[in-house]
């Protein structure tokens, strides 16, 4: 049986294995692959997934009529396209206009459109993902909803180029969303919901009954504690910031149901910066977040950033695992070229899933809190250094800014915030994960 360093260095492996065909589209618009969806009745979560970047302009929310509209000038189908929808969603459509591709969605219950983004291709994605997330208003009830009709045939097909499908490790093709394709390879005259880019039975039941029941791992790491009081306001001290915080998500997540959180510290102890490492390695945690406050000698500064692994931390990293230090992993083989090769290969994964986790918080963060410019960094920050563990350190904010420090202090300013990590953490893990999936 694998261990689950080993599951992670073998996850690497795939996922850095897989062979991508590189293809030449036109920089003047995006072709759309695939429309999915995730989530329930109350949350859902609607990707599509484009081979290349592209911009949208919200015209409605969903608020008012339950519609959201969506419309995007750099998008080509060949024909309008329809299809049934899942969770917040009854059904949407995709129809051609003037120099625009309108993209509407009919609400199954009253709510709106909450976020949206795009995700370039990283970690094992090969496709540039425009994200949505539709959640329903506090107190509302589902629509009563007739048998859904078997999903419409379209007439015309996506007009995409043509384009050389890229091979895929079967592992990595499980989707529990999508329906069975139909038994020819390319983009087929179906509805996007069907459309996969090669052929593959939806009978792996495995994997898809491990996605709804393994709660993730979440480790919350307060900065400092006890007689190491961290970066000192006019009237507070960051330990005591970082804990009410960390505090706070803790509760977030767990009211979820579908986290299992590991503090690292719950009260005003010190805990070594290589023991908080141990904690998160020992957990085997899916995510660690280090809260932290920053300071600076001009009260006018304020703003929250976020820190992942750089490469002296990296460096850093391989020095403690080859040469007796804290990190102590087992590598398979006895030749240290290989085991540097490995090590080398679960570094390069764990920080490409941090670098996107990062993205995704400050894009949610970014409505509860001034971002400073270049908000997102690199440092060797001893608590980044888990070679297996994505991690990121958050900056709140300044503690010694007048304005920082007394939102830091705030208690509904702390749930906002919180919460806004919360929805990333969430947002995060709505995406698949191919790597863990391979490992399973």
């Amino acid at each position: 049986m694998l261990s689950a360093w080993q599951g992670r260095i073998f996850a690497g492996v795939a996922v850095l294995g897989v062979t991508c065909v590189a293809v030449s589209h036109g920089a003047e618009s995006a072709a759309p692959l695939k429309l999915r969806f995730g989530g329930d009745q109350t949350q859902t979560r609607v990707v599509l997934e484009l081979d290349q970047a592209a911009k949208a302009d919200l015209v409605s929310d969903g608020a008012a009529d339950g519609h959201v509209v969506l419309n995007f000038t750099q998008l080509k189908v060949g024909d309008d396209l329809d299809g049934q929808g899942k969770g917040m969603v009854r059904a949407w459509s995709m129809e051609k206009g003037v120099g625009k591709v309108k993209l509407s969605f009919d609400l199954a219950r009253h709510g709106r459109i909450k976020r949206r983004f795009l995700l370039p291709p990283s970690d094992g994605q090969t496709v540039y993902r425009y994200v949505m997330d539709i959640e329903a208003d506090a107190g509302s009830a589902p629509q009563q909803q007739p048998v859904a009709p078997a999903p419409k045939l379209t007439k015309a097909n996506i007009a995409a180029p043509t384009m050389a499908a890229a091979p895929v490790a079967p592992a990595l093709l499980a989707d529990p969303e999508a329906p069975p394709p139909e038994a020819k390879s390319g983009l087929q005259k179906i509805s996007l919901t069907d459309a996969v880019v090669t052929p593959r039975k939806r009978e792996n039941k495995a994997i898809k009954a491990i996605a709804p029941t393994v709660r993730k791992v979440i480790v919350i790491d307060a900065g400092h504690g006890g007689h190491d009081p961290g970066a000192l306001g006019g009237r507070s001290h960051e330990k005591d910031v970082t804990l009410a915080a960390a505090k706070t998500l803790q509760a977030r997540l767990e009211r979820t149901g579908r986290f299992k959180v590991v503090l690292t510290r719950d009260s005003d102890v010190y805990i070594p910066l290589e023991q908080r490492v141990k904690i998160a390695r020992g957990a085997n945690a899916d995510l660690f977040i280090s809260l932290h406050a920053d300071s600076g000698g001009d009260p006018k500064v304020r703003g929250a950033t976020v820190y992942t692994l750089s490469d002296h931390g990296v460096d850093r990293t391989a020095h403690s695992v080859f040469n007796g230090g804290f990190i102590n992993v087992q590598l398979p083989g006895k030749d240290m070229s290989v085991k540097q090769i490995l090590l080398d290969l679960t570094q390069r994964t764990t920080r490409n899933r941090s670098g996107a986790f990062a993205e995704t918080l400050l894009e949610h963060i970014s409505s509860e809190t001034p971002l400073l410019r270049r908000s997102h960094r690199d440092a060797g920050y001893m608590v980044l250094l888990a070679p297996d563990v994505p991690a990121v350190l958050l900056e709140m904010g300044f503690i010694t800014s007048p304005e920082d420090e007394g939102a830091l202090n705030d208690s509904e300013h702390r749930e906002k915030m919180m919460g806004s990590v919360g929805d990333a953490i969430e947002a995060y893990f709505a995406e698949p994960q191919p790597a863990q999936v391979a490992a399973q």
